[in-house]
């Protein structure tokens, strides 16, 4: 059986977080992955990945990843997309533009930029 496509792989990711299935989508990255929040510092492998986003994802109720472009070369996925979050009835939503990388059939980098600002003031609109 082939290796899926770096921007299939990267389609089950988001799948999997969306379905808020943060083991699933750690079982897709590298025992290293760099996953790289600019605004914030770097985690690596997927412990890291659960350390940040287990505790934010804890009391989300939902989550979409609307990818609005994305380009695929070689090893390469790379995308703007807003990414939601919601809360009861508030919603989170964070205008995102990411670099995924895959090594051996896995994601090895997740990088992503966003402002933090925005970040931190919807983050407290949500939950304060």
């Amino acid at each position: 059986m082939s290796e899926p496509t770096p921007e299939a792989l990267f389609g089950a990711f988001i799948e999997r977080i969306e379905a808020l299935d943060l083991d699933g989508a750690c079982a897709l990255v590298t025992d290293d992955v760099e996953y790289d929040n600019v605004p914030i510092g770097k985690s690596f492998g997927p412990d890291g990945i659960k350390a940040v986003l287990g505790p934010m994802l804890g009391p989300i109720e939902e989550v979409r990843f609307e990818v609005l472009r994305q380009v695929a070369v070689g090893p390469l996925v790379m995308n703007e997309r807003v990414d939601r979050f919601r809360a009861g009835e508030r919603w989170l939503e964070l205008p995102v533009a990411g670099v995924f990388e895959v090594t051996g059939g896995k994601i090895s980098l997740w990088r992503d930029f966003f402002d933090m600002r925005s970040f931190e003031e919807q983050l407290q609109g949500l939950f304060g």
